[in-house]
C-alpha cells in the first residue's frame, strides 16, 4: 500500500528542535506512546509516521513532511482526519499545509460525486459562473422564504440555497420549509423553462441528517447544504457515498474559522476549504470572499479556489463558492479573480431589490457573462 503524506509547518528555534518536534508528531498521530516502547516489527516499521523531510523555510519556521500507513486510517474518514491532525492540533506551533493521499487513500476516498461538470449538467449551465442567491433572513416564515426562492428562480438563478442559519426553528420548520421552497422553485422552473436547483440547509441532530437529506430529495431539492464544522466531515462523506441519496453537496464554513485564522496553528485556507472539503466529498465549497466582512485576503481566496479545482486533487474538481461582499458592481473583478468555474453567492445585497429580486439575479447573470 502506498503511504499518504501530510505536510506541516513547524515553529522551532533550530532544525534540530524542528526534527524533534516532527518525531513527536509522527508518534502522536499514530501510536501515542514514547519511542522507546514502540513494539518492533509491523507497528514500528509501518504504523509509526515516517519523517520524509525537514527543511528550513525562514526564521523559526520549518517545512516538514510525514508519511503514514493507510492501515492507520482504515476506511474511515474521521480516523483519516484524526491521523492527519488529531492530538497534534492541540499543540502550539504546528500548521497543516498539504496532503498527498497516495494511491491507496485516493482509491478509498473518491471525493466529490458530481464535481464541477456534474453540477453544471444538473443546473444546465455548461459554461460561465453559477449564480446562487441565498434565501434569508432568519425569522421569516416558510411561505415568505418560498416567495423569495420563487422570485430568485424566475430570475434564472442556478442554485437557490438556504441561509445556513435556517434550521428547524418554529418560524420555518425544516420539513415545511423544504416542501414549500422546493415547490416554489419547481413552479418557477416550469414557468420559464428553467433549471434552478434548490439546496436546503440540513437541520437537526446528527441522527436525522441522512433522513432529512432523503426527505429533501423526495420533495424535489436539487442538492443540500451541510456545515462540516458542526455536523462533521463524516456526515458529508456519508451522504456523498450514499448512492440512494445521490445529490450534490454544498459545504458551509460556519464554525471553521478558528482552524485557519492563526498564523502558526491549524490549517492553511487551501487545506481547510479546498482539500478537506474535497476529501469528504463536497461538490461546492463555500468560503468568505475577499472584500467582505470576514477578512480573508485575495491570495488566501485564490489558494482555496486553486485547491478546489486542482486537476491532481482528490477525485473530481469541485466548485469554489466565495460569499460575502458579492454584488453586481463587483462581478467584473470577481470573474477576473476566480474565472469561470465558480459559484457566486448573493446574500444581503440581493434583498435590497425587494419584490424585484428576480431583476437582481438577472443583473448578476448579465454582469458575470459580460465579464
Amino acid at each position: 500500500m502506498e503511504r499518504f503524506t501530510v505536510s506541516y509547518r513547524i515553529s522551532a528555534g533550530s532544525e534540530k528542535e524542528a526534527r524533534v518536534r516532527a518525531e513527536g508528531i509522527a508518534l502522536e498521530q499514530t501510536v501515542e506512546i514514547p519511542d522507546d516502547i514502540v513494539p518492533e516489527g509491523y507497528i514500528r516499521d509501518e504504523i509509526v509516521g515516517r519523517i520524509d523531510r525537514v527543511e528550513d523555510a525562514g526564521p523559526g519556521i520549518y517545512d516538514t513532511a510525514i508519511s503514514y500507513s493507510p492501515d492507520s486510517a482504515g476506511n474511515d474518514i474521521v480516523q483519516l482526519l484524526n491521523v492527519i491532525f488529531g492530538n497534534s492540533s492541540i499543540q502550539k506551533g504546528i500548521k497543516v499545509t498539504g496532503f498527498d493521499p497516495g494511491a491507496t487513500i485516493a482509491e478509498r476516498f473518491s471525493g466529490p460525486r458530481f464535481g464541477i461538470e456534474g453540477v453544471r449538467s444538473l443546473a444546465n449551465r455548461p459554461k460561465g459562473g453559477l449564480i446562487s442567491p441565498v434565501i434569508k433572513p432568519m425569522g421569516s416564515t416558510a411561505d415568505e422564504l418560498a416567495e423569495i426562492a420563487y422570485r430568485c428562480a424566475l430570475g434564472g438563478a442556478d442554485i437557490v440555497k438556504d441561509d445556513h442559519g435556517l434550521a428547524n426553528q418554529a418560524m420555518a420548520p425544516f420539513r415545511e420549509r423544504v416542501e414549500k421552497v422546493s415547490a416554489a422553485v419547481a413552479k418557477a422552473n416550469a414557468e420559464i423553462g428553467g433549471s434552478s436547483l434548490y439546496f436546503p440547509n440540513l437541520a437537526g441532530p446528527g441522527s436525522d441528517i441522512v433522513a432529512n437529506a432523503r426527505f429533501a430529495k423526495q420533495c424535489g431539492a436539487g442538492g443540500v447544504l451541510l456545515m462540516p464544522g458542526l455536523h462533521g466531515f463524516g456526515a458529508v462523506h456519508e451522504l456523498a457515498s450514499d448512492a440512494e441519496f445521490g445529490l450534490p453537496i454544498m459545504t458551509h464554513p460556519s464554525f471553521l474559522g478558528p482552524y485557519v485564522l492563526s498564523e502558526d496553528t491549524g490549517f492553511t485556507h487551501a487545506m481547510m476549504f479546498g482539500v478537506l472539503q474535497r476529501l469528504a466529498g463536497s461538490d461546492i465549497s463555500v468560503f468568505p470572499n475577499v472584500g467582505g466582512r470576514f477578512g480573508f485576503s485575495a491570495d488566501e481566496c485564490r489558494s482555496i479556489a486553486e485547491a478546489c479545482r486542482a486537476p491532481d486533487g482528490i477525485g473530481k474538481p469541485m466548485f469554489p463558492s466565495p460569499g460575502g461582499g458579492m454584488s453586481v458592481e463587483r462581478a467584473g473583478d470577481m470573474v477576473s479573480m476566480y474565472g469561470e468555474d465558480v459559484v457566486y453567492l448573493l446574500g444581503g445585497s440581493l434583498l435590497r431589490y425587494g419584490d424585484r429580486i428576480a431583476d437582481g439575479v438577472r443583473a448578476m447573470r448579465e454582469a458575470v457573462d459580460a465579464a
